[in-house]
């Protein structure tokens, strides 16, 4: 696959952990174990590929509403993540980053993360992010409550206010919007993930449960995505004469 063909920042919402353990007469948290390796198996593949940005929802404002064992286990295995692969990303040149409102994981989990997005803040290889207590919706309010601060403080006009001017704002500002996203598990929606980020995103919906996206899998997906033509509004034959020149 070419650098032109191949997406610069692919997004993906993790699904199916829950129903693959649930298969095998496992606990739920197994299946959300075995989907942190699968996490390490994609990292390394997007590095390996020349990926430069992979975005994954791990938690969103939602899943607070999952029994409660489940999300406090939840809470533990991403302690324990980032404990384990936060020196395996920084040794491998890749920075990690968190968006969402952390603070609801407690002051141990922020702590791990600020120092972790610290760290690794001056690596170059790839830029992992992770979606932690997240919802696209509470990303553009969030922006739009800074914006309101600059008016308020007359340092911005009303009627100045534009895309342009919310963007520096959002969670993933400075980061090109994704290029590529990926679902697995079979659901067909985007679940209050990057709303804003997403406008011109491609999508890719799969039926393969999270635990068993392997490299395969997401080869496929690459392969789905260089055999599409991104228009951005313009005609087919634009790209075409853009492409040829």
């Amino acid at each position: 696959m070419t650098g032109a063909t191949l997406p610069q920042h692919v997004a993906v919402i993790m699904d199916g952990n829950g129903r693959w353990a649930k298969a095998r007469g496992q606990a739920r948290i197994q299946g959300h174990r075995k989907g942190v390796e699968r996490v390490r198996d994609l990292v390394a593949a997007c590095a390996e590929t020349g990926i430069k940005a992979v975005t994954l929802f791990a938690f969103s404002s939602e899943n607070w509403r999952r029994p409660r064992l489940e999300v406090r286990l939840l809470r533990q295995l991403f302690l324990f993540a980032l404990e384990r692969e936060i020196p395996k990303l920084h040794e491998n040149d890749i920075r990690f980053s968190a968006i969402g409102d952390i603070a609801a994981f407690g002051a141990e989990i922020v702590r791990r993360v600020r120092e972790a997005e610290e760290l690794t803040r001056h690596n170059q290889r790839l830029h992992m992010t992770i979606a932690a207590n997240y919802g696209g919706r509470w990303d553009v309010a969030q922006a739009c409550r800074c914006l309101a601060e600059e008016v308020k403080a007359g340092r911005l006009a009303p009627a100045d206010i534009s895309a342009e001017s919310l963007e520096p704002y959002l969670s993933m500002a400075g980061v090109p919007e994704p290029d590529l996203f990926i679902r697995t598990g079979g659901e067909q929606r985007i679940s209050n993930f990057l709303l804003w980020q997403l406008a011109y995103t491609e999508l890719y919906f799969t039926p393969v449960l999270w635990p068993d996206f392997d490299r395969v899998q997401f080869d496929l997906a690459l392969a789905s995505f260089a055999g599409r033509q991104r228009r951005f509004g313009r005609t087919g034959d634009q790209v075409e004469a853009a492409w040829r020149a």
